[in-house]
């Protein structure tokens, strides 16, 4: 295994080992803390984080405004303090070693606020930010006003382009480097464009000597790639290290670290991983923000295929292939294929006798529990989304103009469910597509390890 020396992150020379931030608080103060602490970058996410009362217990949100607009104004504050919170945590825990990042989401519903709020509110305890989930255009500018190394996290050399045009080559001093995150090997929400296929995944090495390539055409040699996506053992990227056509590399663990004592994920959530098989994640398109993203299969992932599964196309009036007449309700009637009249009924005889449009002309069916639990989530929408297909939020216009889409489900609902200790079978489980490995790693035979001892495998290419 070579060595790994350190290289220049965020004004300080550090290991090139990363901790990937993951939200809703998969990583945190503590985590993140933790990395630093071994002269290596820990990242907390900035995706509604917990803060704590003068006790030390966890603030649960709470939304008192009937409003929409007034929620996610809540939320927005609710989220400033708990990054400030989890900062705090992440230094003191790092005891001045290392660097300290934030992780935000750009398709987050007022992420620029929230940004803006928590750098002025944290001054000194940040030292970058990686952003991604979009293309974050304002955030050389926003992250340079607080002299704040930045981060874009791209999945190809194009994206990148796209972003020094319109913004960064007036921000040189303050872009850290760029993250390239794997599209097909990553967790949580993928960079796949419409150009690229899910089922025909590329490997990252030639798309990483391209986006290196356009680096050093615009003049950023000295500015670091970092690897995420897929990463679980060094030894296996070896050829990376020390590679003239790639050039300073950093390395960006996400799923490995999710395993450790310092991780804030529930020990449900962390034992179920340790006996994941390969297959049991799945790259899907259900997220209510549009991307692609990676997902454990279980019971929540199940039924959202199954619906699906179950769509039917249909028109308003008779036309054409669609002129077998179904009921939605007691006063609407729409019209669908005859060939698609036992797949309807198959799934109102089973109890699905809820029939559900979306907004590209198809119905789904599901059960009284479902779309009255739906009716609920969309009702305490907080807005956590830039735009919404769940509930048809938009930020800049108040809605997208489109029906709800049953497909979906509320994100913030279940990813903030899931990390504070609820079901496993029953919410959305991120995580990436090496998560299997965790059932035949030797570290993880003899229990849970530490961050330290995490790192030190790693270090070897264990």
């Amino acid at each position: 295994m070579k060595k790994l020396n350190p290289i220049m992150i965020s004004g300080k020379e550090v290991l090139p080992l990363i901790e990937g931030g993951k939200g809703i608080n998969a990583s945190d103060g503590r985590s993140s803390g933790a990395w630093a602490h071994e002269n290596c970058v820990g990242t907390f996410s900035g995706v509604s984080p917990d803060y704590y009362d003068n006790t030390g217990n966890v603030i649960f949100e709470r939304y008192f405004n009937t409003n929409r607009k007034l929620r996610h104004e809540e939320m927005v504050e609710q989220s400033i303090k708990g990054c400030v919170a989890q900062a705090e945590i992440a230094h003191e825990v790092s005891g001045g070693n290392g660097r300290i990042h934030v992780n935000m989401l750009w398709e987050l519903a007022g992420s620029q606020q929230i940004l803006t709020g928590v750098l002025e509110r944290a001054k000194g305890l940040i030292h970058g930010v990686t952003c991604g989930a979009g293309l974050p255009y304002s955030l050389g500018e926003l992250a340079s006003k607080f002299g704040v190394y930045y981060y874009p996290i791209v999945s190809s050399a194009r994206a990148f382009q796209v972003l020094w045009k319109r913004a960064y080559h007036k921000f040189v001093e303050f872009l850290g480097g760029v993250v390239y995150e794997d599209p097909w090997l990553a967790g949580g929400h993928n960079g796949l464009s419409n150009a690229e296929d899910p089922t025909k995944p590329q490997t990252p090495y030639e798309r990483i000597v391209e986006l290196r390539r356009l680096m050093n055409e615009l003049g950023l040699q000295e500015k670091p790639i970092i690897l995420a996506g897929g990463i679980w053992s060094l030894s296996e990227w070896e050829d990376y290290i020390d590679n003239p056509d790639i050039g300073k590399i950093a390395f960006q663990f996400g799923t490995r670290p999710m395993i450790t004592k310092e991780s804030p994920i529930s020990n449900a959530w962390k034992q179920l991983m340790l006996h994941l098989k390969k297959g049991d994640v799945i790259l899907q398109k259900f997220s209510p923000t549009g991307f692609f993203s990676s997902a454990i299969k279980n019971t929540f992932l199940e039924r959202l295929i199954e619906r699906k599964q179950g769509e039917v196309e249909y028109r308003h009036e008779p036309a054409g292939e669609y002129t077998q007449p179904l009921n939605l309700s007691e006063t609407k009637m729409i019209f669908i294929k005859p060939e698609d009249a036992e797949k309807a009924q198959k799934q109102i005889a089973a109890g699905f006798t809820e029939i559900k449009e979306t907004p590209d002309e198809t119905v789904v069916f599901l059960r009284p529990d479902e779309w009255i639990q739906m009716k609920e989530d969309r009702k305490n929408c907080v807005g956590c989304l830039s735009q919404c297909q769940f509930s048809s939020w938009s930020a800049s216009k108040g809605t997208t103009g489109r029906i709800p889409d049953p497909r979906s489900y509320c994100i913030h609902k279940t990813l903030y469910d899931v990390s504070h200790n609820g079901s496993i079978k029953d919410n959305l489980l991120f995580a990436g597509h090496q998560v299997y490995r965790f059932a035949t790693d030797p570290l993880y035979r003899t229990g849970v390890p530490s961050v330290s001892e995490l790192i030190e495998k790693i270090k070897r290419g264990e």
